[in-house]
């Protein structure tokens, strides 16, 4: 069994890296923590390394055994972990690459400069749930491998291809519907049929859908607000039409 005891350990140095944009970049790996993720990305075969408390009592359920597994002291497991309170469990995962070639191209949702952590977590997890292919994400996008978005994901980041695109390029490639999501110029939502194939297209938290790309779509459309709230939050919006799309 390996074990670390101190924060200034290299090989801790190199895990506290992984909390930063651009040492996930250089290294195509990330850091997850909790049981929950890292059960889920141990079924998807993506964990290099486990990363335990040594003060903490393994749950007889879960299973580690196969994997490269370090036990370390609490303080090196709080200096490593984004949360507050940690769980006692952590693992380095890999990014994987996929080509747009790969994947499955019948339900897709695109996503132009969403930025907020939680939206993107929250609609990849929505996107999980509805069955769609794959999340494309634009320039602008929070990073998929951003703690909060991955806690966001409740591991369904691990389920599905998850493709950084320039979606202008992407949108003329595709030979099934694209709806965006405008006020202007759009319709209701309920107006469009049901469909088994589509690509759905939601924008940034402030500005919505770029304009050049609004106007590459089939429809755009919109969900009638009922009450005195101005709009929809991003993600919420997402999961109605996704819903409400798929056939």
């Amino acid at each position: 069994m390996k074990y670390i005891e101190s924060v200034k350990n290299p090989k801790v140095k190199a895990w506290k890296k992984l909390l930063t944009k651009k040492e996930r970049d250089k290294s195509a790996q990330y850091l997850i923590e909790g049981f929950h993720l890292v059960e889920e990305a141990l079924k998807e075969q993506v964990v290099l390394e486990v990363i335990v408390n040594q003060e903490m009592e393994m749950p007889a359920s879960f299973k580690i055994e196969g994997t490269d597994v370090t036990y370390v002291k609490e303080e090196v497991m709080k200096a490593i972990c984004d949360t507050e309170t940690p769980q006692g469990i952590a693992a380095v995962c890999e990014q994987r690459t996929i080509a747009i070639e790969e994947i499955k191209l019948d339900k897709l949702l695109l996503l132009d400069r969403v930025q907020d952590p939680g939206n993107l977590g929250t609609m990849i997890r929505t996107a999980d749930a509805a069955g769609m292919d794959a999340v494309i994400l634009g320039e602008g996008c929070a990073d998929p491998y951003n703690p909060k978005v991955i806690r966001a994901t409740q591991g369904s980041l691990f389920h599905l291809p998850i493709i950084k695109a320039p979606l202008a390029e992407f949108i003329d490639k595709l030979t099934i519907p694209v709806y965006g999501t405008a006020l202007e110029n759009g319709i209701p939502f309920e107006q469009v049929e049901k469909a088994e194939a589509f690509a759905l297209l939601l924008g940034n938290e402030g500005q919505g859908v770029a304009k050049e790309l609004l106007a590459k779509t089939t429809k755009n459309l919109y969900i009638p607000i009922y009450g005195k709230s101005e709009s929809l939050n991003v993600g919420i919006a997402a999961g109605i039409l996704m819903y409400y799309l798929r056939k």
